[in-house]
């Protein structure tokens, strides 16, 4: 009797132990599958975009994942993410990571984690020259478009509670609705903003970019949440491009003198994950 009680209690503790959730360890599952699956958006030029060439998605964040999949001893997968798209691919495993321009918000962090920040730009609005609008004040009421899904709808409300926000599944798509004066205006992330202003060629005469910034982002890698391994590894194999130069080379590469921004200078370094309150 006593036997047939201690097998019933061994069996009855080996299904406890079955039922208990398992924890995988994400990074322990790269490194298995040798393949680290990057979510880009390949429609934000120079962060990540499709070379003309090569049809293949280059740019700015592709970068930095390569070099976080060569810490970590995997090849790396380029994957395209729609901007509202992004942390539900991340959530449901179906990318590693996000190198997909994605600012760092205290509201984001209830639902993932995020790398050392990995680019700092503002908020800017293209507006076209014939509408008159210099301030962002004269924005009430008015219709501007932006992207789905991101910050800069919520961004632009909190400067001009009244704006009448239409929003887009890319950000060339928004572009294409002001030039069709669908539109007053145009938002995007400043890096963003100046690149599409380049691009229009002699027609940048027929537009003008607001000197006043809605805000300041801090853009960063997205990660699952609890896989501290996971973001040990990114955040070493960033510093180490930072330590190394390797960081301000790759900025120089896609933003510096010679690209159609030309930035001077690299205002940023690739130190924190900390953001303002």
């Amino acid at each position: 009797m006593r036997l047939r009680f201690q097998v019933r209690m061994l069996c009855l503790a080996a299904l406890a132990v079955a039922a208990q959730p398992v924890h995988a360890d994400q990074l322990a599952d790269i490194k298995h599958k040798g393949e680290l699956v990057c979510g880009v958006l390949a429609t934000d030029e120079p962060m990540s975009f499709v070379d003309p060439q090569t049809r293949t998605i280059i740019g700015y964040e592709v970068d930095l994942c390569r070099a976080v999949a060569r810490k970590i001893g995997v090849t790396a997968s380029i994957k395209q993410v729609a901007v509202a798209a992004r942390i539900p691919e991340l959530q449901q495993g179906r990318v590693d990571i996000l190198s997909a321009t994605l600012t760092h918000t205290r509201e984001r962090e209830a639902v993932i984690a995020f790398s050392l920040t990995t680019f700092v730009t503002g908020q800017k609005i293209m507006v076209r020259r014939d509408g008159g609008i210099t301030t962002l004040a004269q924005l009430a009421g008015k219709k501007v478009v932006t992207v789905k899904g991101g910050t800069q709808e919520p961004n632009l409300r909190k400067v001009v509670p009244t704006v009448d926000v239409v929003t887009f599944e890319t950000a060339p798509q928004a572009l294409v609705a002001l030039q069709q004066h669908k539109a007053t205006a145009f938002v995007n992330d400043e890096v963003s903003l100046y690149d599409a202003y380049a691009k229009l060629g002699p027609a940048q005469k027929d537009y003008v970019i607001l000197p006043q910034s809605i805000s300041t982002e801090a853009v960063a890698m997205g990660l699952r949440k609890d896989e501290p391994a996971m973001k040990a590894v990114v955040d070493a194999a960033l510093r180490d491009l930072e330590a190394s130069g390797e960081a301000e080379k790759l900025f120089f590469k896609w933003f510096g003198p010679g690209t159609r921004l030309q930035y001077p200078t690299r205002t940023f370094k690739i130190e924190s994950d900390r953001i303002a309150n």
